[in-house]
């Protein structure tokens, strides 16, 4: 157990400071397990607490001391940075919830909650795109590849790659077993997503099969040489996966920025565009095209194939990268 103290004390008995009380009565809620869940979790409370800290917050470094009020008004600060355009209304919601679920771990019971995200907030997410996404020219990931390459971030240009070839999400890119993915491209001509999926996605049971191009053959291939001796994937014998993340995923978000992508994800909806483009011959609702109209059971057909190729199990989710039904 992560308990260090008496229950009634400092932090409910997780330690002084509330930025590692949190993660730790995360892990004892999580039972050890569910690595990316208490991850997703961390990240999210480690913003509040930033918060908390902050001028604008309450100042507060004990768990104890927060009450609805307190959340009501990270949730209005929220809001206001929603409003700014510096903050996805998902994202706000996500932070919200994870504060809940981490009020939730270290109290021991719902006393201290925000009921509905969505509400405390006052907006509610579409689930729909209404961006064009980055990252569909070729050209310019190639740029951004080339950029990172010259800063010696050769792993997140294979990751870039991976992301754009075959709409693997970043977690999916970085733990992608290569080579079984080369063998099967190789031998099948069609590779099965399968490590690093979200909400236990894996197995026979949930097969995610891409069919293989030369883009992906290419991008497989990459990534094949900078895995080191020893793994299977991008993560080097000697790293874990957090360390990868800070030491080259998030100073590549820089040069990300800087050629006009924001982020590893606007790739998946790339591919998800190019997808829609391949299967109905139009091009994707977001960039204007008319299949929905024309032909509506051949768009819920590319619908329904583009989510299981993106590892969701539902067709509405596509939306988000596509556009919706007009």
């Amino acid at each position: 157990m992560a308990l260090v103290g008496r229950r009634d004390s400092r932090n409910f008995g997780y330690g002084r400071q509330l930025s590692y009380a949190g993660p730790q009565a995360l892990k004892d809620m999580f039972g050890g397990g569910h690595y990316g869940t208490v991850k997703a979790h961390t990240d999210r409370w480690q913003a509040f607490v930033k918060w908390c800290r902050s001028e604008q917050g309450p100042g507060i470094n004990d768990a104890r001391q927060i009450e609805r009020k307190v959340l009501s008004d990270y949730a209005a600060h929220l809001r206001e940075v929603v409003r700014r355009g510096d903050l996805a209304i998902s994202t706000a919601q996500n932070r919200l919830s994870s504060v809940n679920r981490t009020m939730a771990a270290l109290r021991g019971d719902q006393y201290v909650k925000l009921p509905s995200p969505s509400k405390a907030l006052g907006m509610q997410r579409t689930g729909v795109r209404h961006s064009v996404p980055e990252g569909q020219d070729r050209k310019q990931v190639m740029q951004i590849v080339d950029a990172l390459c010259r800063h010696h971030q050769q792993r997140a240009a294979a990751i870039v790659l991976l992301a754009r070839a075959t709409g693997m999400r970043l977690r999916e890119a970085i733990l992608a077993d290569l080579p079984r993915l080369n063998r099967e491209a190789h031998d099948l001509g069609r590779i099965n997503i399968q490590d690093g999926t979200k909400g236990g996605r894996t197995g026979a049971s949930a097969p995610r099969w891409i069919a293989v191009d030369d883009h992906v053959r290419s991008a497989l291939g990459f990534a094949r040489q900078l895995s080191s001796a020893g793994s299977r994937n991008l993560i080097a014998p000697n790293e874990c996966y957090r360390e990868v993340l800070q030491e080259f995923v998030r100073p590549a978000r820089d040069i990300l920025h800087g050629h006009n992508l924001k982020g590893f994800h606007e790739l998946r909806a790339a591919y998800a565009c190019e997808r829609y483009e391949q299967i109905t011959q139009y091009p994707a609702p977001i960039n204007g095209g008319q299949c929905c109209q024309i032909d509506r059971n051949l768009d819920r057909e590319a619908r329904r194939q583009i989510s299981y190729e993106l590892g969701h199990g539902r067709i509405d989710v596509v939306a988000a990268y596509i556009g919706g039904r007009l």
